[in-house]
C-alpha cells in the first residue's frame, strides 16, 4: 500500500458516505459509523477527514440551503468522487491478501 493507500478512519468515512448517499453530511456519517462499528467519532474528526479527502479528490462537497433550525447555517453535503471506490477496493484487496493464512497460525 503506497502513497495512495487509505487509512482505516478514511475508509470508514468513505464507506459511510457511500452508504448514506450523495446527500451525506457529518451527522448521518457519524451515525452510520457508530451503528456499523460501535465506534464513536467526533464531528471534528469526520469533518477534517472529509476535507483532507476532498483535497485528494476522493469526495466533493456542496453547501445546502441555510435553515432556521441551524441558526441560519447551511449543511455541507458530501458525495464520493469516482476514484474513491477504486481506492476503497484496492485497500480492501490488499488487506484480504495480508489476512490470507494468518488466522490458521494464530491462537484463539
Amino acid at each position: 500500500m503506497g502513497r495512495d493507500s487509505l487509512g482505516e478512519f478514511e475508509q470508514l468515512v468513505l464507506l459511510a458516505v457511500a452508504r448514506v448517499g450523495d446527500n451525506a453530511y457529518v451527522v448521518p456519517i457519524l451515525e452510520e459509523i457508530a451503528a456499523r462499528t460501535g465506534r464513536e467519532a467526533s464531528h471534528a474528526a469526520v469533518y477534517v477527514a472529509l476535507r483532507r479527502m476532498e483535497a485528494k479528490h476522493l469526495v466533493a462537497s456542496r453547501l445546502g440551503e441555510s435553515t432556521s433550525e441551524r441558526g441560519g447555517r447551511a449543511k455541507r453535503f458530501f458525495r464520493l468522487e469516482p476514484d474513491a471506490m477504486e481506492r476503497l477496493r484496492k485497500s480492501r484487496d490488499a488487506l484480504l491478501l495480508m489476512w490470507e493464512g494468518v488466522e490458521e497460525g494464530l491462537p484463539r
